[in-house]
């Protein structure tokens, strides 16, 4: 009697493949940082793995230098993000080698423009890579 009791309870928890595949999210990777005299071009590589497209999406982002302060806030636009495709952005950051910048901490959303019911969509879910030494938090 007291197990019947507890199924209920237990199920309650957990989320079917169903609904974890219907509420996706967006991923961001460092992809590559690419010296240009004494510019950085970060490059991104952004998935949107929801059923519905993102119109708009501006990120806040901050740079830290290698001694650990800051070094710039700046917002990054990653534009139209097509739901189910990859979507390449770049961004320049002047007078920054690429060495320079230890870190990127994703700090919030500016701007998430989505259709329908997804006002959270560009911070909900979001996942964060790096394929270089430079780590990407949020």
């Amino acid at each position: 009697m007291v197990l019947l009791t507890l199924l209920p309870i237990l199920g309650a928890g957990f989320v079917s493949a169903e609904e974890t595949s219907q509420s996706g999210g967006i991923s961001i990777e460092l992809s590559s940082a690419e010296a240009r005299g004494q510019n950085c071009l970060l490059s991104f590589v952004a998935e949107n793995s929801y059923d519905s497209d993102i119109d708009g999406a501006v990120y806040e982002a901050v740079l830290f230098g290698t001694e650990g302060k800051v070094a710039l806030l700046t917002l990054l636009d990653f534009a139209e993000l097509p739901a189910g495709r990859l979507r390449v952005r770049q961004f320049q950051f002047n007078d920054m080698a690429c060495n320079e910048i230890s870190r990127i901490l994703i700090n919030g959303v500016q701007e998430c423009e989505t259709q329908g019911d997804m006002a959270d969509a560009c911070l909900t879910g979001l996942e964060l890579k790096s394929r270089l030494e430079t780590e990407v938090i949020g």
